[in-house]
Order: structure tokens, then C-alpha cells, then sequence
């Protein structure tokens, strides 16, 4: 993992995001390009990391790796014309990439697809809407058998080197700067001196800088004016 953060970064910065699709909403008998077209201005997945999502969709460098879709997902309708250029593309892999491409302009961008699902057999907990299948795909109704365990599902995983760790690195050194040291005399028991410390609030301050791109300036705006 930290081998993966680090090739994600550079400029240095040195944190990623995580962000997941448990499960990856993928309707039964649709392909991954209808699936994706679904999701043109936001993406299918929602952030982990305790950041606070932005209303534009940013990042330096990602990593996606998709689960549990087959091959042949990526043929829709044999004999028509392509509904979009994602319909156009000739694997599930090449779908993904044009689909983080388009999403994300600029983006260094890898991602996999890999047929094996995850599978959710006990004692996994059964926390699934009813409207999943077995194999963990969205149906219109429930299935007949309603009560059968869900036993496997498609999901979408991501690290991101992005914007919105901007405010999630500050925030931690301005709460970090407001501790007063002098009321915590166990706080530098390990041997780290006053002076380390403020070097430390210094490279946490930088490194938040790190992910600045203008757009979190603006929304601290918005935020200010509301309150």
C-alpha cells in the first residue's frame, strides 16, 4: 500500500484517498458501458477517507481496480449503433480507462478489471438490498428467491492522489496548532522537544498546500458565507 501511495505522488505530496462501490452498482444483463454512461457527471463510488467531497471532480493520480464483471460485459447491443464512445471500445479494461479519462482530464489514471467477484458467503453479513441477485447485481424486482444470501459481488476500489485531502490535512494542522503543549507535560514524554513539534506543524502545513488547486479556496467561501 505505501508503494502504491507513492507512486501515486509527486509535487510532494505523499497521502492518498480511498474511495468504494460496495457493491459496484451494476444492473442485471447491462453492460459496463451502459453501466458507466449512467454515471457521466459523478462517479459510482463514494469517498472513505474523512474528507469532505467537492462539488468538482479533480484528482493528480489514480488507481481503480473493478471486480466481478466479466469479459464479455463490454458488448451491449450486437448489430446497433454505438450509444456512446464507451460503447465503442473493444474491452471492459479500455471502457474503464476512457471512462477515468474523460471523468478526469489530465489524471495519470491506471485501472483493472478482473473477473472474480467478491464473495459475501457467511459469515459475511448479509446487509444487501433485497433487489440484488446471488451474484450481487441490481434487478428492477426481487428476485423470487428473496431470502437467499447474496454470495458474491462486483466492486469498484480507489486511491486517489486528490484535491479534497487539501482540507483534510489542514484542518488537522490548524487543530494541531491550537493545542496548547504546555497543559500536556506527558505529551513529549517519548522525547520529542518543542521545536520537532513545530517542524512537524510546518511539513503538515506544506504538505497540505500540496493539494491545493483553487477550487477549495472558493468552496471555503461558500462555506464562510453560509455560516
Amino acid at each position: 500500500m505505501m508503494h502504491l501511495a507513492e507512486t501515486l505522488n509527486f509535487c510532494g505530496r505523499k497521502v492518498v484517498a480511498a474511495w468504494a462501490s460496495v457493491p459496484f452498482p451494476a444492473p442485471h444483463g447491462y453492460s459496463l458501458a451502459d453501466t458507466l454512461c449512467a454515471y457521466q457527471e459523478d462517479v459510482p463510488w463514494k469517498l472513505l477517507s474523512s474528507c469532505r467531497e467537492q462539488k468538482v471532480s479533480c484528482c493528480f493520480a489514480q488507481s481503480v481496480v473493478l471486480r466481478g464483471i466479466h469479459k464479455e460485459s463490454h458488448i451491449s447491443c450486437r448489430g446497433k449503433q454505438p450509444a456512446s464512445p464507451l460503447h465503442m471500445c473493444d474491452s471492459t479494461e479500455e471502457i474503464l480507462q476512457r471512462y477515468l479519462h474523460t471523468l478526469f482530464p489530465g489524471a495519470f489514471s491506471t485501472s483493472h478489471v478482473l473477473e472474480q467477484p467478491c464473495h459475501t458467503l457467511p459469515p459475511y453479513p448479509q446487509f444487501f438490498s433485497p433487489l440484488l441477485t446471488r451474484q450481487g447485481f441490481l434487478q428492477d424486482k426481487p428476485p423470487h428467491h428473496s431470502s437467499a444470501a447474496v454470495e458474491s459481488i462486483p466492486v469498484l476500489a480507489a486511491l486517489q492522489s486528490s484535491p479534497v485531502l487539501h482540507t483534510l490535512l489542514s484542518s488537522l494542522y490548524k487543530d494541531l496548532q491550537k493545542l496548547n503543549t504546555r497543559r500536556w507535560p506527558s505529551f513529549f514524554s517519548a522525547g520529542i522537544e518543542q521545536g520537532d513539534f513545530q517542524e512537524a506543524l510546518e511539513e503538515l502545513r506544506t504538505l497540505s498546500q500540496c493539494y491545493e488547486t483553487g477550487f477549495e479556496a472558493d468552496e471555503s467561501e461558500d462555506e464562510a458565507d453560509s455560516d
